[in-house]
């Protein structure tokens, strides 16, 4: 059985910590255009290396199957290799979060509307109420 926790936080902290969470926020979704653009490069990057891989290795293919395509005059190769460990290269990963715009925009409107009324108030101390609505952006 868990128990509540009591605490009081001081009005003035939690706006400073709402400021700089907004602060944050825009700074990541300004930044998210130029991050996505170079996931993007880092991806491509990857592609390739894997093809320069598989090519490597392809005398080592298993279950070989092609296709070819008379028409458009295409061939497609598939084929399954064995991977060594270290061997392979490593898939890059989002180091970012992405955030839909209308995420985006009921977040940073959430988080004003809290800063007015916080701004606001004569209250030293956030109750346990507010606390709970707006910890999930702290």
């Amino acid at each position: 059985m868990s128990r509540a926790i009591t605490v009081k936080v001081s009005t003035p902290k939690v706006i400073k910590a709402l400021e700089a969470k907004l602060v944050s926020l825009k700074s990541d979704k300004d930044n998210e255009a130029s991050n996505e653009a170079n996931f993007q490069k880092a991806m491509e990057k990857w592609r390739k290396e894997i093809g320069k891989y598989a090519i490597a290795n392809f005398a080592k293919a298993e279950n070989l199957r092609t296709n070819y395509r008379s028409w458009n005059k295409t061939l497609n190769v598939d084929f399954d290799l064995t991977v060594a460990e270290g061997d392979f290269p490593v898939e890059p990963q989002r180091e970012f979060q992405t955030i839909h715009d209308h995420t985006y925009r009921e977040m940073v409107e959430e988080i004003n509307n809290a800063l007015s009324i916080l701004r606001m108030t004569d209250e030293e101390t956030v109750n346990a109420s507010t606390m709970k609505s707006i910890a999930r952006f702290l």
